[in-house]
């Protein structure tokens, strides 16, 4: 099966479309730039792109949201002429990376006494979503508790699974896995920081590859972030980039 960025699941709705791109928004979660941007489908010009800038700076303003978010084609480099005007502009560039793996080939990992991994249902609800709140404060209260809300559509979602793991019994660690016909995609994986490097983030996968074996499992990891070189060690294949550039204004 060929797996390209478009198995990707949005958590968002199109909002707009023409020949040159789509327009992403989510009123159930202004302030998650993942879900309100721009995805071009070709490069633009110059005098393009500021249109469409122009375009999405107003649409949020009106919405009350502070950013601009841009995706650009996928497995192409920004041109030089637009990188110019993005550094000119203060916008941050960064990169995603597309990965999969058969869960066969995920190396093999023992049982951990200490760690437990749960499928979250009513009795484990609240522990999950306090964990992914006490991560998610840090960009500030508002999107907490716009999170807290998408936690529990999530979970009321047949097409996701929702994931706590629990180190010596203490909440530590989360995943979402969103599942369709052909994929199961690993995403939003956290371990608290006082839990890293115990294995836990292993062991959550361990056992979506365990849950999804007849599956394969995908899923982005951001360009610039160490977890992708876990990944390259656990036989993840890397299928590709995307590069894409925001700004936040006062």
């Amino acid at each position: 099966m060929q797996i390209t960025f478009d198995n990707i699941f949005i958590h968002s709705h199109v909002a707009a479309e023409n020949s040159l791109y789509k327009h992403y928004h989510f009123p159930e979660m202004l302030s998650r730039y993942d879900s309100n941007y721009i995805e071009f489908k070709t490069f633009p010009a110059l005098e393009e792109f500021k249109e469409a800038e122009r375009y999405l700076r107003d649409f949020h303003r009106k919405n009350g949201q502070k950013h601009v978010k841009f995706k650009f084609p996928v497995n192409e480099k920004i041109p030089a002429k637009l990188v110019n005007y993005l550094n000119q502009k203060n916008y941050d560039i960064g990169f995603l990376e597309l990965y999969s793996i058969e869960p066969n080939h995920f190396p093999k990992v023992k049982d951990h006494p200490d760690i437990e991994v749960q499928i979250v249902t009513n009795q484990n609800l609240k522990s999950f979503l306090a964990l992914q709140y006490q991560q998610d404060i840090v960009f500030g209260s508002n999107f907490a508790n716009q999170k807290v809300e998408l936690n529990k559509w999530i979970y009321e979602n047949p097409n996701f699974m929702q994931l706590l793991a629990l180190y010596k019994g203490t909440p530590a660690g989360t995943v979402d896995v969103i599942i369709s016909k052909d994929t199961a995609e690993i995403d939003n994986l956290g371990v608290d920081e006082a839990f890293q490097k115990k294995g836990i983030g292993t062991r959550i996968q361990k056992f979506v590859m365990d849950t999804f074996h007849d599956k394969t499992v995908i899923l982005v990891a951001d360009g610039q972030d160490t977890p992708k070189e876990m990944y390259k060690r656990q036989n993840y294949q890397y299928l590709g980039y995307q590069y894409y550039t925001q700004k936040v204004e006062d």
